[in-house]
């Protein structure tokens, strides 16, 4: 009796193990995504990723909180003039190292995942990778406040420290929030708050609003990894697999 048991208590975990083989196997197997080439930029594919989060109006508050009301200063052509550049900074031009310019939102709960993942990625690949991060403020009052109050540390020297004290902390930022959070990192409070509304913040947002544009993104987190434009959150696995691919092909075909 006890041997039936025992047979029985395998047989049991023997199939467990083929059910769940079948939801494993194709993350163990998964291959590269099919690419679909861009018209416009050109030289550039697109390939999707999962899931992303958009507000109702994706582009309200890209400009001095007014989109709509502020003539665009960072026009189609000035963009395109110098694409690469404005999507990669000083990268674009660094030979041997693959740029990737990461999109999100502080409070799209994809981006926190993207981005952290991302940013584990670059310190393990150091020289090999280059990532440029882009404010892309969707999801309310709440997310533009924090994109100008991380881009105004960034004068400051304090961009990272803001950037994952955003993205890890429970709390929403307000006044009072970035004041605390100006006293621990140790930036300049009143410094910090008059950058957040200068005109030198508002243009990296207009920016950073025009690529996502050109692009066509329809919310964060996104990512143009090379010539490869990502939409959704992806796996380490397949972000690697296309960096490893960009390097192989020469993305600075773009550039």
């Amino acid at each position: 009796m006890m041997a039936d048991r025992r047979t029985l208590l395998l047989m049991l975990v023997a199939g467990g193990a083929v059910v769940g083989g079948f939801r494993v196997l194709p993350s163990l197997f998964e291959g590269l995504p099919e690419f679909e080439p861009l018209d416009d930029p050109p030289g550039f594919r697109r390939v999707a990723g999962g899931s992303v989060s958009s507000g109702f109006n994706p582009f309200a508050g890209l400009s001095v909180g007014a989109a709509e009301e502020t003539p665009a200063r960072v026009t189609p052509d000035s963009l395109r003039a110098d694409l690469c550049s404005h999507l990669f900074g000083t990268a674009a031009r660094s030979e041997g190292v693959v740029p990737i310019a990461s999109f999100a939102d502080y409070y799209c709960p994809y981006c926190r995942v993207q981005t952290k993942r991302l940013s584990e990625l670059g310190s393990e690949l150091g020289s090999e990778v280059a990532i440029e991060w882009h404010e892309l403020p969707l999801l309310g009052e709440t997310s533009i406040l924090a994109a100008r109050a991380a881009l105004a540390a960034k004068r400051q020297d304090a961009y990272v420290s803001f950037h994952e004290s955003l993205l890890t902390s429970p709390f929403r930022a307000n006044a009072e929030y970035l004041s605390l959070l100006s006293e621990r990192i140790g930036v300049d409070h009143a410094r910090l708050i008059a950058d957040m509304e200068s005109d030198s913040v508002s243009r990296e947002l207009e920016i950073s609003a025009a690529l996502s544009r050109l692009f066509a993104f329809v919310g964060t987190p996104a990512m143009v990894v090379g010539r490869t434009v990502i939409q959704g959150e992806v796996s380490d696995r397949t972000l690697r697999r296309i960096i490893s691919l960009e390097r192989e092909e020469g993305w600075s075909s773009v550039c």
